[in-house]
């Protein structure tokens, strides 16, 4: 090989390593120019009870305490959506659903909840925003006060699960690690209605929102998907 070609081919790779995201790059908030919106505006595609979830001005909330789905099943994906909390709300997205009638311990979920109430501030901290509920807490509060409107990106990549909360990567989860349905790997207890191990469960599902949990409603809006092959 010549010497001036062995020179286009080092620039060349030089290139690329510019170009290419290092392997280590943090997680954070993606383009989602081009993404598939997770559910139609008239919520044709989603499984909801009769008269709870509705759309106006492009926000999804609901009125009970009541789930909505997605008719599809989902592995390996990016999901990225805002969501708005009132005073005390309590709420999730849920991913990895294998039985949406029986889903809480059948799936998991990413938490919301308005951390400045002092119901929430005062609880553990797997049961704060950006926690894996009852499982896996963030590694530092990064949700809004009331009113304001917060950034979720969360992936899915078979039993690896990765939450950003408005800019920050504040939860990192290996499913395959939760081989208890009593104590986490850190020795923490799991509440009892949380009845499976998370190793055991598929990494493929319906995804979820929770509804109006007690009397604080939540507020979801720019709910899009991209599908990992």
């Amino acid at each position: 090989m010549s010497k001036h070609r062995v020179v286009y081919v080092l620039i060349g790779l030089l290139a690329i390593s510019l170009s290419a995201p290092a392997a280590d790059a943090p997680l954070t908030h993606p383009d989602t120019t081009g993404w598939k919106e997770l559910f139609a505006p008239d919520l044709s595609n989603a499984i909801k009870p009769d008269g709870v979830w509705s759309v106006s001005d492009g926000e999804l909330t609901a009125n009970k305490d009541e789930a909505i789905w997605t008719k599809d099943e989902y592995e390996n994906f990016i999901l990225d959506l805002e969501f708005k909390n009132a005073e005390e709300t309590n709420s999730g997205v849920i991913v990895y659903c294998s039985n949406f009638k029986d889903w809480i311990p059948n799936a998991v979920e990413i938490q919301i909840a308005d951390d400045f109430a002092k119901k929430w501030a005062e609880s553990p901290k797997s049961w704060q925003c950006g926690a894996i509920f009852g499982h896996l807490p963030a590694s530092k509060s990064m949700v809004k006060k009331p009113g304001e409107w917060n950034h979720y990106t969360i992936k899915c990549v078979g039993p690896k699960i990765d939450v950003v909360l408005n800019g920050e990567h504040v939860t990192s989860m290996d499913m395959s690690k939760w081989t208890s349905a009593k104590t986490n790997p850190d020795g923490t207890e799991i509440p009892s209605w949380l009845s499976k191990p998370k190793s055991t469960l598929p990494t493929k599902g319906k995804i979820g929102f929770q509804g109006k949990h007690g009397n604080a409603p939540i507020w979801f809006r720019n709910i899009k998907i991209k599908e990992l092959k």
